[in-house]
């Protein structure tokens, strides 16, 4: 006999948030996107350590190592970017762990401001957390509000 649950078990828990940069978009893509790999650990606050393992030149299928501390936890994983797509978009999954990452740009004729858009997918919880998925997508929610405003704030100060 299967047990049927009350909610769906493959459907990815999502939280997204946009906000608009008074920079050209080039020049958003630029932090994002081509110096990914000295950028990322300074506006995502829960790094303690990052190591690409590629170099650290941005390309589909590029990899990095990364220790979050979650809760007082250390959290250790390997994602891989598999979109990359000059001042449009950038994307990274996670290989341990499943999660998924994407920046989105948009811009009205390539002038400012930019519209950046941060997209974090928790794509699997365990059954027993399921029943926290209201709280779970809150936080995420918040954690994905803190993202861009997190960028917006470090590519203000880069070019003061």
């Amino acid at each position: 006999m299967q047990i049927k649950f009350p909610f769906d078990l493959s459907k990815p828990i999502t939280g997204e948030a946009s906000i608009e940069i008074n920079k050209p978009i080039q020049d958003v893509f630029s932090y994002i996107g081509e110096h990914f790999f000295d950028n990322y650990p300074k506006w995502s606050v829960g790094v303690v350590k990052f190591e690409p393992l590629d170099g650290k030149d941005v390309f589909i299928g590029a990899r990095a190592k990364q220790i979050r501390k979650d809760n007082g936890d250390e959290i250790e994983s390997i994602f891989e970017i598999t979109d990359y797509q000059p001042i449009v978009r950038l994307t990274f999954k996670g290989l341990t762990e499943p999660y998924k990452h994407s920046y989105f740009l948009e811009s009205n004729e390539q002038k400012q401001p930019t519209r950046l858009t941060f997209r974090f997918e928790l794509l699997e919880l365990e059954v027993f957390m399921r029943p926290f998925e209201k709280l779970i997508r809150s936080a995420i929610e918040d954690g994905a509000e803190n993202t861009v405003e997190n960028i917006k704030d470090l590519i203000a100060l880069e070019s003061a």
